[in-house]
């Protein structure tokens, strides 16, 4: 149960509502034992008129009033039943909602390298079918085992006040059910790990076939696809038979026990009233009776451990993820003033999970209104200077300043939100492209919306569309072509109007003469901003103040275009040979 203690938290914030679920329960309870009571008197009013000791009439009348208490107490047992169902199972979906918010915000704080490391079915499993679990403990287990415990002190309170001998007889058989329930728990906390496990498995792969379908499709791969996924449906589907097949012994061995209850109390209870140490007949009825309303009791305590072995493996798969701690911490948290000015001072970056080395001894300075432009091959570095400047991963202390302050030293979210970023792979949520463009300003007007997109060059492809602006985007975008992708993404970044904007490679899918307005626009929009370019083409770098030329994470020459164009070195080799292919 260590693992549940993460929800007892849950449990404080809504003891109120709990403390009156409880009082309900045992009102509830008390109602229900109305029942047996007054079935027996029945009895005994039918026995003592069948013995001469009371006239019909006298018999008719207990039985009338009998009759009317067991139908007002069956209606107001049903009335607090219902409510009882109402404050637990509706607590348990606010506790659900609550864990789900938890371990998304919680998801929101992890770095990259967690997402690098962690398949996006499995994080999806366990904020969904994970938590689930979760609230089957905190709302129908819950709920069950304080209707159990209840039912179970007041009923054999009053058992034994009736018939000591007799309630020891019928209770005989619950310490080898109790047994048996630990031995099986067990078990099923085991198998129910297993089941969860596979499940997020199952999930991943489906989430990563349906994301990749065009690639599967063009392949021709969809049977090799289909029997991987019939491998590995097979195997979940044997783990759950397993589980089942535990889970199913609970309730036949409760039946086998409450059966044999129901044998020692009409055997030893009618032998104790024929030898007269049990005065009423209507006794043994009402322990009948009993002993039957505690079969879905006994019952449900195989379920609900059924149901906390599940939540526990399911909770301590929620942890795992709850207990990583952010690789990026902000520990300022007053606002802090963001100034454009950027300087990397001999900086070396290693990727932790792949140690590689991207970056070695960087140094330059990139002053408020400045634009520079980075290139290079692939591998180079590129990418990586500008989610150090995000703070997607941090860096050695004083290697990387922003307005001369360490970038550790600022506030994360005034770095980030003073940051307009346009990443290679343009991602695009599955939303109308109006909305798309105001992620990156939620109150932006129509107008601006508007605006942004025609300095992005895609104003005039949108209206296109039948619906415009409003016009719905497929998964990633995938209505749109890949130019008009990653302009919409710059739009977005443009309207941000941030201090830095960094464009990481975001015009090779446009045509040079889309690309040379953009550039145009951007010029205009730059003004007193830090911008930095990264690209493989010599077109989107040649204006800017100056270029960076990286190469095996080092950098192999820096300047203006017209000072590298004029110097023999990679960047003069990469603008003729630029050059030769546009004029062909």
């Amino acid at each position: 149960m260590k693992e549940l203690k993460q929800v007892n938290k849950y449990f404080k914030k809504y003891r109120g509502r709990l403390a009156l679920g409880f009082i309900i329960t045992i009102v509830a309870t008390v109602f229900k034992l109305v029942v047996p009571m007054k079935i027996g008197d029945s009895v005994n009013y039918i026995d003592d008129f069948l013995k001469g000791n009371i006239s019909k009439e006298v018999m008719q009348a207990g039985l009338l009033e009998g009759v009317l208490i067991l139908l007002g107490a069956t209606l107001l047992s049903a009335f607090f039943t219902f409510m009882m169902r109402q404050t637990f199972i509706v607590v348990s979906r606010y506790i659900e909602y609550d864990l789900k918010n938890e371990v998304y915000e919680h998801y929101q704080k992890l770095s990259l390298s967690f997402y690098k490391q962690n398949r996006t079915g499995d994080l999806m499993n366990r904020i969904s079918e994970d938590v689930s679990k979760v609230r089957m403990y905190v709302g129908p287990a819950l709920m069950y085992s304080t209707t159990t415990l209840t039912l179970f002190i007041v009923t054999i309170s009053y058992m034994f006040s009736q018939a000591p001998v007799l309630t020891l007889y019928a209770i005989a058989p619950l310490p080898i059910l109790s047994i048996a329930i630990y031995r099986l728990s067990r078990l099923i906390n085991k198998k129910s790990t297993i089941v969860q496990q596979y499940l997020s498995k199952l999930t991943t792969f489906t989430q990563e076939s349906f994301s990749g379908i065009s690639v599967i499709k063009a392949y021709g791969i969809e049977p090799a696809i289909n029997e991987q996924f019939t491998d590995l449906a097979e195997t979940s589907k044997e783990k759950n038979v397993d589980l089942a097949k535990v889970q199913a012994l609970f309730f036949p061995l409760m039946i086998l026990l409450i059966g044999l209850s129901n044998i020692l109390v009409v055997y030893i209870g009618g032998s104790r009233y024929i030898n007269g140490e049990i005065a009423e007949i209507g006794t043994i009825v009402e322990f009948l009776i009993y002993v039957n309303m505690l079969t879905w009791p006994v019952a449900v305590v195989g379920w609900v451990t059924s149901m906390v072995q599940q939540a526990e493996a399911s909770q301590k798969r929620i942890n795992e993820f709850l207990n990583t701690a952010p690789a990026i911490v902000n520990r300022i948290t007053s606002e802090t003033p963001i100034i454009g000015k950027i300087a990397f001072k001999n900086l070396s970056f290693t990727y932790e999970d792949t140690n590689i080395t991207a970056l070695k001894n960087i140094s330059f300075t990139v002053n408020p209104g400045e634009t520079i432009a980075i290139i290079g091959n692939t591998g180079s570095g590129k990418s990586t200077i500008l989610e150090l400047i995000g703070r997607l991963y941090d860096v050695p202390e004083n290697t990387l300043l922003i307005g001369n302050t360490t970038i550790k030293d600022l506030n994360l979210n005034a770095l980030r939100n003073n940051i307009g970023y346009v990443p290679q792979d343009a991602f695009l949520f599955s939303d109308t492209i109006r909305n798309n463009i105001k992620f990156g300003k939620e109150n932006a007007t129509d107008e601006e919306v508007i605006e942004a997109a025609k300095k992005a060059a895609v104003h005039d492809n949108i209206i296109g569309f039948s619906k415009g602006y409003d016009t719905i985007l497929g998964e990633r975008g995938i209505t749109l072509s890949g130019g008009q992708k990653q302009r919409v993404a710059i739009a977005r970044a443009i309207i941000k109007d941030p201090e830095i904007m960094l464009f990481d490679d975001c015009l090779s899918a446009v045509d040079t003469e889309t690309e040379e307005e953009i550039l145009t626009n951007l010029t205009k929009i730059s003004e007193n901003k830090t911008v930095i370019i990264v690209s493989h083409r010599v077109s989107s770098a040649k204006n800017a103040d100056k270029i960076i030329v990286l190469e095996d994470g080092g950098i192999l020459q820096q300047g203006s275009h017209n000072e590298l164009v004029n110097k023999d070195g990679y960047y003069k080799e990469l603008y003729a040979k630029q050059l030769l292919e546009k004029e062909i």
